[in-house]
């Protein structure tokens, strides 16, 4: 019988939890009302989801504007873990909200006196997975675990709270950040490192070593599910010049998804460049480049004749109006270039954590070695309506390097590169809240 918090945690580590949250329920969270994520769709930023995709069913003879993702969902207990195969997000784009739903279906050992009833006071507990799984616990008004999280104050994310993994850990996972980062600041130049898959700190020569250098210090590895983090908080590194200013070297790159649509999807990445690019500004013989920035503020590009557009989005509401909409590249004539689908952008998104910090850092060689700064910027709450509303105002752009070498040959050679960019300076656009701090 598991009848303390501190159970409850040994529990989900040995399901393999790394983040634990929970959510106090209303009444109306149940198996039949399904249960509420919140007014926006910050949630899917935290939960591990499938694919989303357009529910087409009918009910009362409408189709029902709402999409969806499969959850890989455990309930867990001291006799094991109980997969509950039909749980899934459920996506309303109109309110907006999002709801987790069919969590008991299928799943005989389900807490079913807790889900299904109104009573006040219960408590949902989830454990994130490095695996994208979601492990369940459900604890009743009466049950000692809810009053010892009832009773305290805890962080809070969105309509979660985010709780400790062990019941050592006094601090909450922002302390423990800072706290790290303080000390890598005081480290000063570290030589440039990656860590190895066996945990091991190796040499990295490459100039792109300023993210595994800071990861390699914080004993972040790369997982299948989403990008290195610390505790569930994304960590971002950005070159500057000096740490007096502060000047970033470059925007930042949110996201680089691959168009899905369009002449470059259909007819391929060379016919794209050679229809819509432009020889290499620089003399490089036989060679053609797609480059340029695209937003919903401009006109087409001068180089390549290129605007982009955004279907389905009520810019004045800040709500998609058309989750089968999305962003598109179109010509003169309104014919499609390129495009992506809001669907498809989303899932790139969700893989950003609801919590992300940005640190400055210094490089030097040889031999390459990398420095810290003290100020860092800390991001809270990302949710995809925040994106497209920074698309929509041009805030966030289009960026692509994509180029066709020895264009002219039976084997001409490829390279894409499709970027989502934004200002640094932009960033808190992009974030429900956000704070400056001096380490």
């Amino acid at each position: 019988m598991i009848s303390s918090f501190g159970q409850l945690q040994g529990l989900m580590r040995q399901h393999g939890a790394t983040r634990i949250y929970a959510k106090r329920l209303a009444p109306n969270d149940n198996s039949k009302n399904q249960v509420y994520l919140g007014g926006d769709f910050s949630a899917l930023n935290i939960i591990p989801h499938g694919l989303i995709y357009t529910d087409d069913a009918e009910t009362a003879g409408a189709v029902r504007d709402r999409a969806k993702a499969a959850v890989d969902f455990y309930w867990i207990d001291e006799n094991g873990r109980h997969r509950a195969p039909n749980t899934g997000l459920i996506l309303y784009p109109k309110y907006p909200e999002v709801r987790m739903s069919g969590f008991l279906s299928g799943c005989r050992e389900a807490p079913s006196d807790i889900m299904r009833v109104r009573d006040e006071g219960r408590v949902l507990f989830l454990g994130m997975t490095q695996q994208g799984e979601v492990l369940g616990y459900a604890t009743a008004l009466d049950n000692p675990i809810t009053a010892e999280i009832t009773n305290r104050v805890w962080p809070a994310v969105g309509v979660f709270i985010e709780l400790p993994l062990t019941p050592h850990q006094v601090d909450s996972p922002k302390t423990l950040l800072l706290n790290e980062l303080r000390r890598i600041f005081h480290l000063q130049w570290i030589t440039s490192q990656k860590l190895a898959s066996d945990g091991q700190k190796a040499h990295y020569s490459a100039r792109n070593g300023g993210g595994y250098t800071l990861e390699a210090e914080l004993g972040i590895t790369p997982n299948g599910y989403a990008e290195p983090d610390y505790m569930g908080w994304e960590v971002k590194q950005y070159g500057v010049v000096d740490f007096v200013n502060f000047k970033p070297k470059s925007p930042v790159t949110l996201m680089t998804p691959e168009p899905t649509g369009g002449i470059y999807r259909t007819e391929g990445v060379a016919e794209f460049v050679k229809r819509f690019g432009y020889p290499d500004q620089a003399g490089k013989p036989d060679r053609f480049n797609f480059g340029g920035r695209y937003d919903c503020q401009r006109t087409a590009n001068h180089l390549t004749g290129l605007r982009m557009i955004l279907n389905g989005y009520d810019v004045d509401a800040g709500k998609m109006t058309d989750l089968d909409g999305g962003m598109a590249l179109i010509n003169a004539g309104d014919e499609v270039a390129a495009s992506w689908t809001f669907k498809g952008m989303m899932a790139h998104w969700n893989r950003k954590h609801a919590q992300a910090v940005y640190v400055p850092s210094m490089f030097r060689a040889p031999p390459p070695e990398y420095r810290y700064g003290a100020h860092v910027l800390l991001c809270e709450q990302t949710d995809f309506l925040l994106f497209l509303r920074a698309f929509a105002s041009g805030t966030v752009y289009y960026d692509p390097a994509v180029k066709v070498e020895n264009a002219s040959t039976l084997k001409p050679v490829v390279k894409r590169r499709s970027q989502f960019r934004v200002a640094h300076d932009d960033l808190v656009q992009l974030y429900q809240k956000s704070e400056k701090i001096l380490l």
